[in-house]
């Protein structure tokens, strides 16, 4: 029997994508998910990947596990090369040769990658963390080079070593700064013996003159207190204008010793975007209508971190999940209702606050941007948004139970960290196994 049901191509499953179809499973429509990759990460925990806190399992699941009892719900692992202009078909680059798919409804839902502003040096010598390789890719350097640190006679060179950057003062740069200092101060000091008596170094640098800088003004004094606390050196108003394989350069002429930059300060839109054909907005991102389709392109949409629409301030929507879920339930119900011929809605936001961790018991929450919310409340608040928001129940007990062991052991052992320390080399040059 031929298939009669409108075909929606989704590209990407990240939440974006993810959610769309999720939205759409339960109707008369035929789904087809697209992504290079054939599991979900959920991006928030990346950093914890890369410090050792969490394996790669925990926080990357399989697209077709998902869907398994939804038929009308198909996957294809492959790199979309081009969006056609002039028919409604993607050419999607697969392990077997270029697949031409066609479509009467397709979701732009490709996300966004780590924006380095044209400095190559960053790019071939800094870490950035938006996918699970990254993570790995990040990890594997640190736990090599302490390797080399424990056996180096310099001091100098030592500390140089033990030196971590992080630059970039939003939610994952100041997550990522708390828990390198914590995974060297309270683990890799215990086993690395060499290493015992020099302190950790983190340097967390933002090139404004606050953190957070979305948040209300209390928080942001309240989240390089406690960073500061922590034994976080935070330079606020200072640019990164150089980078070799052993220094930074800033822009007050500074020269820091270190080996390891992490880039978290930027992200822009996947390049895909500019297959569409139109005028593409600040960052990379694709102009929708309200009702979240790509202006001058008819029957597709974007959702997600790719789009650029304006909230009713003026101001462009952020690019965080929050914002990717509610677009990407729009998108589908705007589907639905151009196949029932019923008009389409424009895209209305429910902001339910912000939260960034900063370490083991720090945290800072906006919640529904009324209620600001500093340390060990706002940590726990923050557990328990990530706790239900991951994707299967296997991934959630295992946060679980690490998170937990973590939290008790932290100051006996370094707990899961140990183990975790082994596995990362058997892994580091692995891709995660995400297969269902």
């Amino acid at each position: 029997m031929t298939n009669t049901m409108p075909k929606v191509v989704i590209l990407g499953a990240g939440f974006g994508g993810l959610f769309t179809a999720r939205a759409l499973m339960d109707s008369p429509v035929d789904i087809l998910l697209i992504d290079r990759n054939n599991y979900h990460t959920f991006t928030p925990l990346i950093y914890q990947v890369a410090t050792c806190g969490l394996d790669v399992d925990d926080v990357s699941y399989p697209v077709r596990k998902i869907f398994s009892d939804k038929p009308n719900v198909n996957f294809l692992l492959g790199e979309v090369i081009d969006i056609h202009q002039d028919r409604p078909q993607v050419s999607v680059q697969t392990a077997d040769g270029i697949l031409p798919i066609a479509y009467d409804y397709l979701i732009v839902a490709v996300g966004s990658v780590t924006n380095t502003f044209g400095n190559t040096q960053i790019d071939h010598y800094g870490f950035g963390l938006k996918t699970v390789e990254d993570a790995v890719r990040l990890r594997s350097h640190i736990l090599g080079l302490l390797e080399r640190a424990d056996w180096q006679p310099d001091p100098v060179k030592k500390q140089a070593m033990t030196t971590f950057v992080v630059v970039g003062g939003g939610p994952t740069g100041l997550e990522t700064a708390g828990a390198l200092y914590e995974l060297y101060q309270t683990v890799l000091q215990r086993e690395y013996h060499t290493l015992k008596g020099i302190p950790p170094r983190v340097i967390l640098i933002e090139a404004t003159d606050t953190v957070l800088r979305p948040y209300p003004a209390a928080l942001q004094v309240s989240a390089i207190h406690q960073l500061q606390q922590m034994g976080i050196d935070v330079r606020l108003s200072q640019k990164l204008v150089g980078i070799t394989p052993e220094t930074i350069t800033l822009d007050n002429g500074e020269v820091i010793p270190t080996h390891t930059l992490v880039w978290a300060a930027g992200v822009k839109g996947s390049g895909l975007a500019a297959k569409l054909g139109v005028e593409l907005l600040a960052g990379g991102r694709i102009p929708v209508e309200p009702t979240l389709e790509v202006i001058g392109r008819p029957n597709i949409y974007a959702v997600g971190d790719i789009t650029y629409l304006k909230d009713p301030s003026g101001m462009a929507y952020p690019q965080v999940i929050p914002v990717a879920q509610q677009q990407a339930k729009r998108a589908a119900q705007n589907i639905l209702n151009q196949i029932q011929g019923q008009p389409q809605a424009a895209f209305s936001y429910f902001d339910r606050g912000s939260m960034a961790t900063i370490g083991r018991t720090r945290a800072v929450a906006w919640l529904f941007n009324r209620v600001e919310v500093s340390g060990f409340i706002a940590w726990m608040a923050w557990l328990g948004l990530h706790l239900v928001t991951l994707l299967g129940f296997r991934n959630q007990i295992s946060v679980f139970l690490n998170w937990v062991w973590n939290y008790v052991a932290f100051p006996l052992r370094g707990g899961y960290y140990h183990r975790t320390l082994i596995s990362t080399r058997e892994q580091a040059d692995s891709e995660p196994d995400a297969v269902s």
